[in-house]
């Protein structure tokens, strides 16, 4: 795999990897400020050419990278880092029930934001 650089852009609530120039997968989230702060992923996608070269593992591991680095937390609501959350519990503690419901509610008041 070539070197990929990874950039939050928070204002656009993306995580994106970057290969040669061009942005090769993204995980879209957004900052759920109550009942805690939290970095809530919903989605995450790959563009074809680029699949199976550990771009969207890469991007779950630094958006729970800088979730630490900012002493907050991750409430996933995207299945795939829900599955990465799962295989990597070392990297990825576990978000409290109440905070991934909260996080559910949130993205139902806000339908067409994802």
């Amino acid at each position: 795999m070539s070197e990929i650089e990874i950039r939050d852009d928070r204002a656009a609530g993306r995580l994106e990897a970057i290969a040669g120039g061009e942005v090769v997968g993204h995980i879209e989230y957004f900052v759920l400020e109550s009942p805690a702060r939290a970095l809530v992923p919903v989605h995450t996608l790959v563009e074809p050419a680029h699949e199976g070269k550990g771009i969207a593992g890469s991007l779950a591991r630094e958006l729970y990278g800088i979730a630490a680095r900012e002493g907050i937390v991750v409430a996933p609501l995207c299945p795939y880092v829900v599955k990465w959350a799962e295989r990597h519990p070392e990297e990825a503690p576990a978000a409290d029930p109440a905070l991934l419901r909260a996080a559910m509610e949130w993205l139902r008041a806000h339908p067409g934001r994802f």
